[in-house]
This record gives structure tokens, sequence and C-alpha cells, in this order.
């Protein structure tokens, strides 16, 4: 069998207009790529996501090794500031230009290809499982969940995974990331009672109360890092009243925060203590003080070990760089990962990702499937 090109298949892959939640036939052209090599191919799709579990190999397998990612893409932005057209994966100066070259359907692309000329050339003693999701950059409720969920329900497992999102800042190979900052969301609203500005003591100005609880949130020391994570932090995004008046007090006011923490913390931990601190600002300014919060994922780390001593060997046997262990950047679906096997990340170099004119270099990407297959190699050696 023909080595399979992973430029040619990241085209390929980007000419599929797949902005979340659109499938944009993406996942078809995998389907296809992988059941041509072998591949079990299952399509795990729920609530209108598709998404593909697929399998070389022995269900129930002692080693199995897993790979994940999506090929759903955030929306293009202004199409008109775009240089290169977004879904047509043209090639200049040594760039793939397209929604998704970057994040992340190079990095697909990049591990399809190893998979598949990894078992047709060197048939493993063991399995390879693709776990692809194109539900990753919207509310990841129906992604790599919904495969995890089939999975064990159909008693499929992979023994370790590696997620193939960008993880290097600026030069490939500068990075893996062995964990995540957990993120959350929380919305306030303050009710008082409005009144005319000029008469404060027949109202109760819902404003002061916000102000404080937001300066009480926003000064509190966290904490002040662990071993492998900086300090957690909180940030005040928003603070709405939308009152037009100059002589009238609101009746309400809102306000959001956002926390990104680390393993010292808990989502819970973090909502009891906002709403301690709620609650007393309530009591304090006589107001209402409401507060729902959104969990977008827990903090973990995978402690450095097996998996992450053979990732970093095959980076920096093929670019020359031993990445640094990271736990920086946003979520990924690792979060979701982290809970079925131990999980690391590396991917390309991200700093064009949801960029207009996003890209990826060519030579990162034939490098990236290098990487892969050096340590699928390692794996099963």
């Amino acid at each position: 069998m023909t080595p399979i090109d992973p430029v040619a298949l990241t085209a390929d892959l980007v000419r599929c207009p797949s902005i979340t939640p659109a499938e944009g036939g993406a996942l078809v052209l995998l389907e296809a790529v992988l059941t041509k090599a072998g591949f079990t191919c299952t399509r795990v799709d729920r609530g209108g996501i598709a998404n593909l579990f697929a399998r070389w190999g022995r269900q129930g397998a002692n080693r199995t090794f897993g790979f994940n990612g999506h090929t759903d893409v955030v929306p293009l932005g202004d199409e008109n500031a775009w240089t290169m057209p977004p879904f047509g994966a043209e090639i200049k100066d040594g760039y793939l230009y397209g929604r998704g070259a970057t994040d992340m359907k190079s990095g697909v692309a990049a591990f399809a290809a190893a998979a598949v000329d990894f078992v047709t050339e060197t048939p493993p003693d063991g399995a390879v499982i693709l776990a692809i999701t194109g539900d990753e950059e919207a509310d990841a409720l129906d992604g790599t969940t919904a495969l995890l969920d089939w999975m064990k329900a159909n008693n499929e497992a992979m023994s370790v995974c590696l997620v193939g999102e960008p993880t290097s800042p600026n030069e490939m190979g500068e990075a893996m990331k062995i964990g995540r900052r957990g993120s959350m969301t929380a919305f306030f609203t303050v009710t008082g009672v409005q009144g005319h500005s000029a008469y404060p003591h027949r109202a109760k100005n819902p404003m002061p109360a916000m102000a404080r609880l937001m300066d009480v949130l926003s000064s509190h020391e966290l904490d002040q890092g662990t071993d492998h994570f900086d300090p957690s932090s909180l940030q005040v995004l928003t603070i709405d009243t939308g009152n037009p008046a100059t002589n009238v007090t609101p009746a309400q006011t809102r306000a959001t925060v956002n926390i990104r923490f680390n393993d010292q913390h808990s989502g819970a931990s973090l909502t009891a203590w906002m709403q301690e601190e709620a609650d007393k600002v309530a009591a304090d300014f006589g107001v209402r003080v409401e507060m729902r919060v959104k969990i977008s994922g827990e903090s973990f780390v995978t402690p450095p070990g097996d998996l992450s001593d053979l990732i970093a060997s095959a980076v920096e046997a093929e670019t020359g760089r031993k990445p640094e262990l990271s736990t920086s950047g946003g979520t990924s679906d690792a979060r979701f990962v982290k809970d079925h096997c131990p999980v690391v990340e590396f991917g390309l170099v991200g700093k064009t990702m949801h960029q207009v004119d996003e890209r990826v270099a060519v030579e990162h990407v034939h490098q990236l499937k290098a990487i892969y297959t050096h340590i699928l190699r390692e794996y099963f050696a």
C-alpha cells in the first residue's frame, strides 16, 4: 500500500467545510481511508453531532494505543479578510492555508496517516484506535464524551491516548501537555430596589454590592501554583447594568467571571467559595445575589512517566528538541479522556489557530507524522 501523504490528506480535510457542528464530509472521508486500510469503523453520532470510532486489531487487545482529535472548526470570522480561500487548502511559500489547517485537521491527518502506514507495514501485537469527533470547538457535549460512552458500552478501551492538538507555542517540538487547568464561569445577578438617585434611602442600589463582590473575588489569591501548574486566576469579564438614566438607581445588575484553576481546587470547591462570598455581600447590602455556574472542565495532570517519556523521546528524535512538560492553555478533549486512560497531548505549532489566514507549515505536517509513527513503533516494540 502506498504511504499516505499527510499533507494531501490535510488538504482534503480542509476542503470539507466542517464548521462546528457541521460534519462537512470530513469524517466520511476519513472513514473511507481507514476502512480501506483494514480499520473497523463505526459512526458514533449523538445529538446531531458526527463522531467516528476506528480500530485496527483485535478488540480487547492487551496493548491498545489511542489517538484523539477533532475535525470540526471554528467559524471563518470576516471572510473578506482572508487572503487565501478559507476552504481552498492552497499551498503558498511552504504553508497550507485554510480553516482548520492548524486546529486540527493537520493533526488528525498526521495520526491517521501514521496509523495506517504503521499497521500496514508492521502489524503490531495489539490494537490502534482513532477516536475522532466533530464537536470539540462548540459545547463538546456529544463529541468525545459520546465516543467514550459508546466505548464503555461496547467493551472498547484504549490503554493510553495521545490527543493531537497543537501544543507548541513557536517552534515544532517545544512543548507537550501532560495536563490542563480547569475552567469555569460564574454568572452573578444582584437585585435591589429601583429608585430616584436623589432619594437613595428609598431604594437599594445593587451596584455597590456588585462592585464589592467583584473586588472581593478578583483580589483574592487562590493559590501560588503547584509543581505542574501556574497560579490559578479569576478574571472579571463583564459588569452589565444597561442603565441610560442619570437620575435612576437600577434595580438589577449582572456580572460574569471566569476562573482557570489548577489541581489545588475543584469546580465544587470554587463554587462553594464564591457562594459564601456572595451570601456575605447580600447580607451586608440587603440585596439578593444569585449565582449560576458552568464548569467546562476540571483540572487534571497525567504524572510524568512511561507515556510522557515515550512521546518526549520520539519528539526529540525527530526534531532535536526535548519538549517542555506543560499544562498551559485552555481546555481540550483530554479533560474527558483522562477519566478513561492516561492521556498526553502533542501536536503542531498553534500560532495561527482560529485566526484569519490560518495556516500550517507543510514541513511540520510531515514531521508530525514521523513523530507519531516513531511513537507507535516504540510503544509496540
